[in-house]
């Protein structure tokens, strides 16, 4: 196969998936917290496909009030709508339907706090578009909730596993490897702590634009590798150090969707960062094994490969580049 035949091949690929969306579909995010005896602060949030709020809508149990008719305003890429409802007795063993969410692909998370500081996190599927909430959780189920809402949201959000797929095309050696992977980690910790704390607050528009402008960065310098040119003078984990920052950010727009809860925002947060651990941990695992695989099978196959990897990461960050800075 030619290098002309990779690029267009590369490209018909982002081109499709532009189709789609050229931003991660987050899931529809229902929060419920009790304020009062019976009485609770709803906050709902849907995202827009090209301009058009999805028609989904929350349905709580007939024996609450005050949810009917509630139409949510837009709010940049999403629709969020605030109101309150009242559930005589508690909600507890509540059922909670996410009506129209079978008609489409995407999940939807519903977040209960209670006064009492009890907290639950339950992902709803297409397939299974309700959920009932629990009369108890523990603080493990918490943690087991968030842990899972991190690996989620690393295996469904594509500019963070092309940026990691860069990083392991660019550097060479099990030490270098490990020593970049540790920066980007400890880098995307911080700033996704310091963000979720309240501690920083920047636009997401702008930190979008600016992960997809590293993850075109990574594949001109992938480019520069292959051909022997010379590269940047920053070392590769000094540079994974300084977009993880970015990332970071990213990660924490992601959990702001979910929210956390008031009562136990340290473990909530450590738990989502290790989610994030290891859905990167599992995807770096497949890639070293595939590579390494390919590198047995011969190193024409190899070569083209890493030149299919390269180009399509390359074409995908152009297009969110440009898709992202229009978007502002």
């Amino acid at each position: 196969m030619t290098l002309l035949r990779l690029v267009l091949a590369a490209w018909a690929l982002v081109l499709a998936a532009g189709q789609v969306s050229a931003h991660e579909i987050r899931p529809v995010s229902l929060e419920v917290r009790e304020v009062a005896q019976d009485r609770y602060a709803v906050r709902w949030k849907v995202p827009a496909v090209e301009g058009r709020i999805m028609a989904i809508r929350p349905r709580f149990a007939a024996k609450c009030t005050g949810w009917r008719d509630i139409m949510p305003r837009p709010d940049g890429d999403s629709a969020v709508a605030r109101f309150q409802v009242r559930c005589p007795g508690g909600i507890a063993g509540t059922r909670i339907a996410l009506e129209n969410l079978s008609r489409t692909m995407i999940d939807g998370v519903v977040t209960v706090e209670l006064l009492s500081g009890q907290t639950s996190v339950t992902r709803v599927r297409p397939t299974a578009p309700s959920m009932v909430v629990p009369a108890s959780t523990s603080a493990l189920e918490v943690f087991r909730d968030y842990v899972v809402v991190g690996v989620e949201h690393i295996w469904f959000g594509p500019d963070h596993l092309l940026f990691v797929l860069a990083l392991l095309l660019l550097v060479d050696g099990w030490r270098r490897l490990v020593v970049t992977a540790t920066a980007f980690t400890l880098a995307h910790s911080l700033t996704l702590s310091l963000a979720a704390l309240g501690v920083l607050r920047i636009p997401v528009p702008p930190i979008e634009a600016l992960i997809a402008l590293s993850i075109l960065y990574m594949a001109v310098e992938l480019v520069r590798k292959a051909r022997g040119e010379e590269r940047s003078q920053v070392s590769p984990w000094l540079l994974a150090f300084a977009f993880g920052l970015l990332h970071g950010l990213g990660f924490a727009s992601a959990l702001a969707e979910v929210g956390l809860p008031n009562h136990q925002i340290p473990a909530a947060l450590l738990a989502f960062n290790v989610g994030v651990e290891i859905g990167q941990i599992a995807f770096i695992v497949v890639v070293l094994a595939l590579r390494e695989a390919l590198r047995r099978i011969s190193a024409p196959a190899e070569r083209a490969a890493y030149w299919c990897a390269v180009y399509g990461i390359g074409g995908m960050a152009s297009f969110w580049v440009i898709d992202r800075v229009a978007g502002f």
